[in-house]
């Protein structure tokens, strides 16, 4: 199996190229560093894009929704979806707005979506995604009603093309003649970190978190 995505017309980076990446680790580490996918597709020649929760599996990207929601039956329909991750790590302030820019993260993929139907293949689909934003909590909650499992619509989401993009500038890359310019210029990080969990008002005399719970406290995204 290559370890790099084949560049082609529709996932080829044409704008700061230095900045792309096609390798799979790369692409697979932002994708699995996320939460919330913004997910794109065509309904009637319109574009629309909606953010979703997924969980990747190999070069399987699972999409979550409500089984009678427009995204789930429209993403069904269509034979190409294209799915973005953006990651912002930091303000760069340089001296002047041109080269003012950001540190970021991004990853796209695209792919034939289909609808999982499978009852069996749909749990699965479901653990993946709930280990991918919560991991070790499938295990310690009650099974799902079938119900629920019907409820839900889980698309699958092939990745035959991705590419990502990155930008890590330590500092700002100004004009040579503004470093004489009395203003200030560097690096404001940004980071997304899960805080300190708080239970509700209901929990049994006795239970604690659990350490998959607990291990999520301070995390960065």
């Amino acid at each position: 199996m290559s370890a790099e995505y084949e560049v082609s017309k529709k996932n080829k980076v044409r704008q700061l190229r230095e900045k792309a990446a096609y390798d799979k680790t790369t692409v697979h580490g932002i994708l699995d560093s996320a939460l919330i996918a913004s997910v794109a597709f065509v309904e009637d020649g319109v574009p629309v894009v909606v953010p979703m929760l997924y969980g990747r599996e190999g070069e399987t990207i699972f999409l979550h929704g409500a089984r009678k929601a427009r995204i789930i039956k429209l993403l069904d329909q269509n034979s190409t979806a294209c799915l973005n991750i953006t990651h912002v790590d930091a303000m760069v302030y340089a001296r002047s707005a041109f080269n003012s820019s950001m540190n970021y993260r991004s990853a796209t993929v695209f792919g034939t979506p289909r609808l999982v139907e499978d009852w069996d293949a749909k749990l699965h689909a479901m653990r993946i995604i709930s280990e991918c934003t919560m991991p070790g909590r499938w295990d310690e909650l009650r099974a799902p009603h079938d119900k629920e499992v019907k409820m839900t619509g889980v698309i699958a989401l092939e990745i035959e093309s991705a590419s990502a993009k990155v930008s890590d500038k330590p500092v700002p890359g100004d004009e040579d003649e503004d470093y004489d310019i009395p203003i200030w210029a560097g690096i404001l990080p940004l980071e997304s970190t899960f805080t300190r969990i708080i239970g509700d008002d209901r929990i049994l005399d006795g239970v604690e978190a659990s350490e998959a719970v607990l291990s999520m406290q301070g995390k960065t995204l």
